[in-house]
């Protein structure tokens, strides 16, 4: 059987995927993890010290990638005119995930979760509309 066989419907959808699979609590869990390291890093022993700042930069570069995906695949122009400063949003986030990446500031963390709590917000006010 080949596809000719099948009656097949163009179908509509805003984003890349079907919506759903997008999420920014992917992002927000990397910068939870980022946070903890931070937190947890002086009583580390120096080998651990090691692990521990190569893991926090794996997180933080999940969250740039995690970040970008929503932005370029589940946001659209439509968006912006609800959400005028959404391209900063994810911007400003996604440049703090790079200061986490060299730094062990728990404040700059923090900051990372902030800003991905707001664009979680957005998110979820883009979807009720």
């Amino acid at each position: 059987m080949t596809l000719k066989h099948f009656k097949i419907k163009p179908v509509y959808a805003h984003c890349d995927l079907p919506c759903g699979v997008y999420d920014p609590a992917q992002a927000r869990i990397e910068a939870e993890s980022v946070v903890e390291i931070m937190k947890r890093y002086p009583n580390f022993s120096p080998t651990d010290q090691i692990r521990a700042i190569i893991i926090k930069e794996e997180r933080a570069e999940l969250v740039k990638h995690h970040l970008m995906v929503l932005w370029a695949d589940y946001f659209k122009p439509e968006h912006l005119e609800r959400f005028p400063k959404l391209h900063e949003q994810f911007w400003m986030a996604i440049k703090q995930a790079s200061v986490c990446k060299h730094s062990l500031d728990v404040s700059e963390g923090q900051k990372l979760v902030d800003q991905i709590d707001e664009i979680a917000e957005i998110f979820r006010q883009s979807k009720t509309a």
